[in-house]
């Protein structure tokens, strides 16, 4: 098998066959053989009825994976990582806003420039609004800042990569897993490429502001230590302003010998401590809870069914 194509799917059920149709015209007459790994991420639709009408026809090859609920889009691609058979893996959404002809195109790059192992692409253009592409630039700014391994501005998941790559991919099982920072960690050599986002197919998209806050939320801790690093000086720097403050409060009171007036400082200083502690502690906590979690060893996905090219013989 060349190539694999790993689909997470999450109430797609319109757009999964117009999908398939899309990818069987690109790839008419490529001259090697692909597949399909669909990977229904708990979908409430009829997204797993139509992918199971799409297996049984096998109009080119075609697996689907079912989640026994959502466990999210990171769940899912590494879910389709581990069925991938392909000599090269590509991460496409289902719907069509990432064109099957791009990949087709990676899939050449890597065959003529074997010194890369992963090419990724990159929007060179935004739809979105200017609040939430404001956020996204302050995003990568902060994590590129914070963190070791440094992630391409507007890079996506949209990627196609070796066989070598998705294997070690696949053996980092986080289970807060932020699919980026991964891939910049793993490191190998990557070649950027842009492309403009289409119009969805069908459906709307599934990413709220408040998941993309969490989603980089995941992306910062995943990858960096330095939040920690924040509430040890947040911390000194209180203490400091602590003590400072205590030999000023004795000089008045040894140089005057009156009571130091102050009641509005010291409620403002105390609120100020206090949200400083629940801020160093919420910090700690999130560290702590995923190490939790991590440590309980939970599957990062359970499959209710797995349907290969067999189960349509």
């Amino acid at each position: 098998m060349k190539l694999s194509l790993v689909v997470p799917c999450y109430n797609e059920a319109e757009s999964v066959s117009l999908f398939q149709d899309a990818v069987i015209q690109a790839f008419d007459g490529c001259g090697y053989d692909y597949e399909i790994i669909f990977v229904d991420d708990g979908s409430k639709d009829a997204t797993l009825y139509q992918l199971k009408k799409i297996h049984s026809a096998q109009r080119c090859p075609v697996k689907v994976i079912s989640f026994s609920r959502n466990f999210g889009k990171e769940s899912a691609i590494y879910a389709g990582m581990q069925h991938a058979e392909g000599d090269y893996v590509s991460l496409i959404d289902a719907d069509l806003q990432q064109r099957p002809e791009i990949v087709r195109d990676m899939v050449q790059t890597l065959e003529d420039h074997p010194e890369y192992d992963v090419v990724a692409a990159y929007q060179d253009r935004r739809g979105e609004g200017k609040v939430l592409s404001f956020f996204k630039k302050s995003f990568y700014k902060i994590i590129n800042h914070l963190s070791a391994v440094k992630l391409h501005p507007d890079a996506s998941d949209f990627r196609t990569f070796r066989r070598g790559v998705a294997e070690n991919l696949v053996a980092l099982a986080e289970y807060h897993r932020f699919s980026k920072g991964i891939f910049a960690w793993v490191g190998y050599e990557t070649c950027f490429i842009p492309y403009t986002a289409c119009e969805r197919v069908a459906g709307t998209t599934k990413w709220s502001f408040r998941k993309l806050f969490n989603y980089a939320v995941d992306g910062i801790i995943g990858f960096s230590t330095a939040p920690l690093r924040l509430a040890t000086c947040l911390g000194g720097m209180t203490a400091l302003a602590a003590v400072i403050y205590s030999i000023i409060v004795i000089w008045e009171k040894l140089e005057h010998g009156i009571a130091v007036p102050g009641y509005a400082t010291i409620i403002v200083l105390t609120l100020i401590l206090g949200a400083m502690q629940l801020i160093c502690i919420g910090i700690i906590g999130e560290y702590v809870g995923r190490i939790f979690e991590q440590t309980k060893n939970r599957p990062i996905y359970i499959a209710k069914e797995i349907l290969t090219y067999q189960d349509t013989k």
